[in-house]
């Protein structure tokens, strides 16, 4: 291994709040932690969490005392009122590199932005798929596209994704590099045993939502359970969907055959899916699905929609792919409950031993470190360059870049001046010992 790295991982998903995204930055944070980096995660405070807080031995999480989330956790973008507490993060932590994650969290593109004015390099990773014809998405893309101009490298989590993020933010391809996400294998191992042989359970675990494919969960229900009696769905998750889940089950009554489990924290995920025969992934986009891989790793079945990077995810034969239509679901489920009738099920050990040689979260840690060595093998650009290819965004766009740029330079300025380096406290290394010089 090269020379430990320094790095701030920033975003405004983060625990207590549970998702993909929180859950990868924290495995990624551990893992390569176990390989000797230094890291700590940047996000907002949730509720009473605020301040320095340790998830474990040596994961420092600093929660921002910042203004509430107006939307879906994310916080309200502010573009320079966060210099002078992240300049005082960086400085006092030593960062080197600046890993945002989401692009759709406001605090990540800001500490961006601020941590390339201060000179640092920045990485991002994309964790999902946009489109290009609503107005929403219009908006988000050049966003992107404006912050990520000066950006080192970008993650993206399967191919399909990387071409999205190529398209969206202008990237040159060769500054693109793919890593898929990773299972926790250990904690998602088989149990035969849980399930209960008088009943087929086919398992959902997903936020209720219009783009995880609850409308089509509302049309294949009714489908399903009138087809067999002795079938069941075992729902997981929340969200603006469940009310009308709950109507389809009034309506052809239901609530016999389905169970809604409400809101799930992850560690109780697996609890549930052991005790399932299939797992119905019914998404209408995905960059990566990681609650296939971890169902498969639970020894389930697998009936999905084919598509974004999900075709990705798991080779021929451990997945039932179908069109995003109710009808190609149910022909799907209906392969998957024949096989459990005729007993023609895998080996859930085997699938098991397969998502553990998969994917794997050290493995994903070696990966992202070949980013990390490439950014900073990179020169360090000045701010005159820095200008300059903000500039080249266009006459309107780059001149207000341009402007962000120079206002954000400035505040750094009068922020050395006011609050000199000097005079903030460095971080002693506890359990991180190397030779480097201070920056």
């Amino acid at each position: 291994m090269n020379e430990p790295h320094v790095i701030c991982m920033v975003s405004d998903f983060f625990y207590p709040n549970m998702g993909g995204v929180e859950n990868h930055i924290f495995q990624v944070s551990e893992c390569l932690m176990s390989r000797g980096h230094k890291v700590i995660v940047v996000t907002h405070a949730y509720g009473d969490r605020t301040g320095v807080r340790y998830l474990s031995e040596f994961l420092k999480v600093y929660y921002l005392p910042l203004y509430p989330p107006f939307y879906n956790q994310v916080i309200f973008p502010s573009v320079i009122g966060l210099i002078p507490i992240l300049r005082d993060i960086f400085i006092r932590e030593q960062i080197e590199i600046v890993h945002c994650h989401s692009a759709f969290s406001t605090l990540g593109l800001e500490a961006v932005s601020i941590a390339i004015c201060f000179g640092l390099k920045c990485i991002f990773t994309d964790h999902s798929l946009f489109g290009f014809a609503d107005a929403s998405a219009i908006l988000m893309n050049k966003v992107l596209e404006l912050a990520m101009v000066n950006v080192s490298h970008a993650i993206c989590v399967s191919y399909v994704s990387k071409q999205n993020t190529y398209l969206r933010t202008k990237m040159q391809p060769e500054r693109i590099y793919v890593i898929p996400n990773a299972v926790d294998t250990k904690a998602f191992l088989p149990d035969p045993s849980a399930r209960d042989p008088n009943y087929i359970t086919i398992s959902i675990m997903s936020r209720l939502v219009y783009r995880k494919g609850m409308d089509l969960v509302a049309g294949i229900l009714p489908e399903i359970c009138g087809r067999h009696k002795d079938v069941r769905f075992m729902i997981g998750g929340d969200g603006p969907k469940r009310k009308l889940l709950d109507e389809v089950c009034d309506m052809h009554n239901l609530h016999q055959q389905v169970t809604f489990l409400g809101g799930q924290n992850h560690v109780d995920v697996p609890k549930h899916l052991v005790k399932a025969d299939i797992f119905l992934n019914p998404s209408l986009t995905e960059a990566f699905c990681v609650a296939m891989c971890e169902a498969v790793s639970c020894g389930l079945q697998v009936v999905s929609t084919n598509v974004g990077g999900i075709p990705e995810v798991l080779p021929p034969g451990m997945v039932e792919l179908c069109q995003p239509n109710v009808q190609a679901l149910c022909d799907g489920l209906e392969i998957c409950i024949q096989n459990v009738r005729d007993n023609n099920i895998p080996d859930p050990w085997e699938y098991h031993n397969k998502m553990e040689e998969f994917y794997n979260w050290h493995n994903i840690a070696e990966r992202t470190e070949i980013v990390y060595d490439s950014a900073r093998d990179q020169p360090t650009r000045s701010r005159a360059e820095l200008l300059i290819t903000a500039y080249s965004l266009g006459p309107v766009i780059g001149k207000l870049v341009v402007i962000l740029y120079s206002i954000s330079m400035a505040l750094l300025l009068l922020c050395s001046v006011v609050w000199p380096k000097s005079n903030i406290d460095i971080v002693p290394e506890y359990g991180f010992h190397r030779k480097r010089k201070s920056k």
